[in-house]
């Protein structure tokens, strides 16, 4: 479990990479969660958001699903975080305290917004392209 970012954008993310690795093919939410391990229902709903947002897209239909809405190459991790937790966790006090600024820091302002800075950095430089090949080593894996 992390702190970061909610469970949904962790499926959320675990289910794009999943699908990225799969290419050219259309992968219904049930096929999803036997994959990753998760309710069905939860791999529904996520990607449901993510349609809206355009990362994936959906077919209707009795060999319907979900597959990628653009290539792997032009999906970016924060992309995929903006669309189901949005970017407040990158903007906001780690600990919760509200006003929190570098006029007012809090107690873990100095050290938070480095390593805030140094997460958003990554996630804005990371594609789904550039994760292909360990996304398919962990996914066997689980």
């Amino acid at each position: 479990m992390t702190v970061f970012f909610s469970k949904a954008c962790e499926l959320g993310i675990q289910a794009v990479l999943f699908l990225s690795i799969k290419e050219s093919g259309i992968y219904n939410a049930e096929q999803v969660s036997k994959e990753l391990k998760v309710p069905k229902e939860f791999v529904s709903k996520v990607l449901q958001i993510l349609t809206e947002s355009g990362i994936t897209r959906s077919k209707k239909g009795k060999n319907g699903g979900f597959y990628l809405g653009k290539e792997p190459r032009n999906i970016k991790l924060i992309d995929i975080v903006e669309a189901i937790d949005g970017l407040d966790v990158f903007k906001s006090c780690v600990l919760g305290f509200p006003g929190c600024s570098k006029e007012t820091p809090c107690p873990v302002h100095d050290q938070w917004g480095k390593l805030r800075e140094e997460a958003y950095k990554m996630l804005s430089e990371e594609t789904l392209e550039h994760l292909k090949e360990k996304t398919a080593s962990k996914i066997s894996t689980l």
